[in-house]
């Protein structure tokens, strides 16, 4: 039996969604979903190495196989967009120490991948992992569950790119 297993991460400096998710026998598994939460006392620098810290504990913990990411996007605030992509680079950092490959999808893919659509909601994207994964906790981080997404986008997507590798 051919186990795949995938850490999927919602990037960003106040949480970091994470999710792990694994494929036995052609079905999905939850393994683990949570956040990381660096204090809004802490300097920038300190809340990258909580992040990273954090996403190294989880690969410890969780074994995966791959990282799935957000991909990057800059909206009018640049200086949100830059400590987002400071964040989204701790994250593929601790990857990459650990020798993980790293892919990336954007929100829209994850969507997709979960309910078919790339516009759903956030709502409906929660309710179709619970249906997919067999979550029954009622509430479940919104961070969290974008990473559970990201996750599934790689696991349904044939031949991802992979970020380190190009």
């Amino acid at each position: 039996m051919k186990l795949k297993r995938i850490l999927g991460v919602d990037p960003g400096t106040r949480v970091t969604g994470w999710g792990v998710v694994e494929m036995v026998a052609s079905r999905y598994r939850l393994v683990a979903f949570g956040v990381i939460t660096p204090k809004v006392s802490l300097t920038m620098e300190q809340k990258y190495l909580e992040i990273f810290e954090g996403i190294t504990v989880v690969i410890d913990a969780h074994l995966p196989e791959a990282l799935s990411i957000e991909t990057q996007y800059v909206d009018k605030n640049v200086q949100s967009a830059i400590k987002l992509g400071m964040a989204r680079g701790t994250a593929i950092v601790a990857a990459a120490k650990k020798g993980l490959p790293v892919f990336e999808y954007s929100p829209t893919n994850a969507k997709k991948a979960v309910t078919g659509r790339g516009s759903a909601t956030k709502e409906q994207v929660a309710q179709m992992l619970k249906l997919l994964l067999g979550i029954q906790e009622l509430t479940m981080p919104e961070d969290a569950s974008d990473a559970l997404a990201l996750a599934l986008a790689h696991m349904h997507r044939k031949e991802p790119l992979d970020l380190l590798r190009n």
